[in-house]
């Protein structure tokens, strides 16, 4: 077979070379379409579901959240393994799929397991998917700062929330901008306990009058002179004041009680049980680029990079961002080194090519023919999804002797 082969190839030889440049041609573009990255994606194919449940204990989280959505996702087809964790107002169930599901159509079962069990949880339990990412997902890291001293915590937390989170999301490839750090700002109602009880009113009145004073409605139109006009209550809470002259009920008199006259209204941090501190300089407020499962985590770096060189123009003054983490610069030490590697090794095999056959030509053979076969390595690579890593680029190391 391997005679026939050679004969064939000896008499056709336009055929061979122009079929071995078609190869090259194919192989280059898909190396050029490869993602790259420094490690491998060894992670299970998982989905998360986090359900927030403010307040509650781990115990109480685990017996009305993470125990009824964990025994709902045991049915999920292709899940070979649920596990549930209970923190302090916070549950996680992770579902374990088999090796070479499709990331998304698991994440597509078990939102629909998600919604039968969904009406079983409190109402203040609300869970959600995690991002469509995987373990190695983590890819940049940044950090705002105000070294002016211009603006707090929570002026820099807004910042991030409500500023750079929705404007890197928009970033092709980035599946979450998670935020650690800083403040939430929020109103704070500090009741007053012996006003309540000269009122007769309960913690409970108060809520309902807070979230009655802060919506607005609409009373359909009125038809005037050949045209209509909508009919709206504005009733959206803006400031402290609008929060304190909420009607909460009346005295015995039937004047107004105002939560104003029961209540301390503040603005304040949200109680939190983490900070972020930069190099031992003090607290920031930082933001985690989180890569979507199968992008290139180079060409996603550049991206996030480049928005973040056209956000700086419009922080407030005094605002900077100080990049934390980035792991371009490993995927990039990774591929000059493999790379250096690799000429060597070619060089290393013409040279003893050269030495032992004493015959160019033959020795051309071989020298052609493993740029092409490494080529070729490439386009088994981009068509099995796998991206050109320490451990990939290791094995054609490793193949460039075996040939």
């Amino acid at each position: 077979m391997i005679e026939r082969l050679i004969r064939w190839s000896v008499a056709n030889r336009t055929l061979v070379l122009l079929l071995s440049i078609a190869l090259a041609a194919w192989g280059v573009r898909a190396m050029l379409a490869t993602p790259v990255d420094a490690i491998p994606d060894l992670s299970d194919v998982q989905v998360i579901i986090k359900t927030p449940f403010p307040g509650q204990a781990p115990q109480v989280v685990e017996d009305q959240v993470t125990y009824p959505l964990s025994t709902a996702m045991l049915s999920v087809p292709g899940a070979v393994t649920v596990r549930g964790y209970s923190f302090f107002g916070d549950s996680f169930v992770y579902v374990i799929f088999e090796d070479g599901t499709d990331l998304y159509w698991a994440r597509s079962r078990v939102l629909e397991y998600l919604s039968q069990v969904a009406a079983r949880l409190p109402a203040a339990a609300r869970p959600a998917l995690g991002p469509d990412a995987t373990g190695v997902g983590w890819i940049y890291e940044y950090a705002l700062v105000d070294r002016s001293g211009n603006h707090d915590l929570a002026q820099l937390r807004s910042l991030q929330d409500w500023f750079m989170k929705y404007e890197l999301q928009t970033v092709p490839g980035v599946a979450e901008v998670a935020t650690i750090g800083g403040m939430v700002r929020q109103y704070q109602v500090v009741v007053n306990p012996d006003a309540l009880r000269a009122y007769g009113f309960t913690l409970s009145r108060i809520r309902s009058a807070i979230q009655r004073g802060n919506r607005e409605v609409g009373g359909s139109v009125i038809e005037m002179g050949e045209a209509e006009y909508m009919v709206r209550a504005t009733g959206y809470l803006d400031s402290i004041e609008d929060l304190g002259q909420i009607p909460v009920g009346m005295n015995e008199t039937g004047t107004p009680v105002r939560l104003a006259d029961i209540a301390e209204i503040r603005l304040g941090p949200q109680m939190r049980r983490g900070i972020a501190e930069l190099n031992g300089e003090g607290e920031v407020v930082g933001g985690v680029v989180v890569m979507r499962y199968g992008e290139n985590a180079r060409a996603t770096i550049e991206r996030v990079k480049q928005r973040l060189d056209t956000l700086r123009a419009s922080l407030p003054e005094g605002v900077e961002i100080v990049e934390t983490y980035d792991r371009s610069g490993l995927i990039d030490r990774a591929v000059e080194t493999l790379q250096s590697k690799l000429v060597e090794e070619f060089l290393v095999v013409v040279l003893v090519c050269l030495l032992f056959l004493f015959h160019f030509r033959s020795s051309m053979v071989i020298i052609l023919s493993l740029p092409v076969g490494i080529l070729f390595a490439f386009v088994v690579m981009n068509a099995q999804g796998l991206n050109a890593n320490i451990m990939s680029l290791g094995g054609i190391a490793i193949a460039i002797g075996a040939m």
